[in-house]
């Protein structure tokens, strides 16, 4: 992979790891103020501070982690993907694909946590642009092969993605690994499948822009 990153991509590097550091710093305001809190939150921090749902959260969770191991897989994840699709869409419209798929991320867990699972906890991580980073570049790229790492198998992006997409859908439903956000993983890619499309032309909307592959 290319160490020369373009700007954008290279911007949210820095950005999640900057705010990593301030997290190690400041951890109880950074998750009580910019986590995404479930619609209805109403909670007293350890200070007093009421804990509430903001709209700003749909995108300043994105930024935060749960840990290093969090962190470099997201970061792995847009280090990877992100400087193909960057180069590809132009980096204003990257900017808004990727950020799109981080909201759409958060309002599909808002909806599951809201209507399906319950329960008050915070969600942070950039998993949804990640996942929405991988679906662009199953779409994009379909042919170029792609290597898991446990096993280590190579295969054709298109197909990488859809396992994906399909583990992540079985993980979700059956509820076999706790404390993972897998619908939001999931709306994030839904969200870039939407926009990808529209940009192709394939929507009732009249396109901004044209993907022509």
């Amino acid at each position: 992979m290319p160490i020369d990153l373009p700007p954008v991509t290279r911007a949210l590097l820095i950005a999640n790891l900057a705010i990593f550091g301030l997290q190690q710093l400041i951890p109880d305001p950074m998750i009580m103020h910019f986590a995404l809190w479930p619609l209805g939150t109403d909670l007293a921090g350890p200070d007093g501070t009421r804990v509430a749902f903001g709209i700003w959260q749909l995108v300043s969770y994105g930024f935060l982690h749960g840990g290093l191991p969090h962190l470099f897989f997201n970061m792995l994840a847009l280090w990877m993907f992100g400087g193909a699709i960057e180069r590809l869409f132009g980096s204003r419209p990257f900017a808004t694909y990727y950020l799109a798929c981080v909201v759409g991320a958060a309002v599909a867990q808002l909806i599951v946590v809201r209507y399906f699972t319950g329960g008050i906890y915070p969600t942070l991580g950039a998993s949804g642009g990640g996942f929405g980073l991988l679906l662009a570049f199953g779409m994009m790229f379909p042919h170029q092969r792609l290597m898991l790492l446990f096993p280590p198998i190579p295969m054709p992006a298109w197909l990488f993605v859809t396992a994906y997409g399909a583990i992540e859908l079985f993980l979700g439903v059956t509820g076999t690994q706790a404390g993972v956000a897998h619908f939001a993983h999931l709306g994030g890619m839904a969200a870039g499948f939407v926009i990808i499309q529209y940009w192709r032309g394939r929507l009732p909307l009249k396109p901004r822009r044209i993907l022509m592959r």
